[in-house]
């Protein structure tokens, strides 16, 4: 399934393809104050539908995740990093898929502020 995500504003715009069963929901600094929940796709899976000079981008801590966010709105749908593999991956924030029933996704608890 392909679902459609933006920004507040919708500057940004992508689609993602799959389907979220697990989300990460992080209690690092960063993460627990944005409120994200995280779904992990390989990079190919996003596509984006906007210019990506229109990404503006902030790293933290180890500097491995560009978490990529509207300049216009602030709201940050997504992240790119790679896996312990070295694979390209994509964290999508899945409450920027306004689409997406939410309620029946499993969210796993992650410690990031101990990583």
């Amino acid at each position: 399934m392909t679902h459609k995500g933006s920004c507040h504003c919708g500057r940004i715009s992508f689609e993602v393809e799959g389907d979220p069963e697990q989300v990460m929901e992080c209690n690092c600094s960063h993460c627990s104050r944005k409120g994200y929940l995280l779904w992990f796709v390989p990079r190919e899976k996003l596509r984006l539908l906007t210019p990506e000079d229109e990404l503006s981008t902030y790293t933290f801590n180890k500097h491995v995740i560009n978490h990529h966010f509207c300049r216009t709105c602030g709201c940050a749908p997504f992240g790119f990093g790679e896996d312990r593999t070295g694979a390209s991956m994509a964290a999508i924030n899945v409450r920027c898929l306004p689409e997406l029933d939410r309620s029946g996704l499993d969210v796993k608890q992650v410690d990031g502020r101990s990583l």
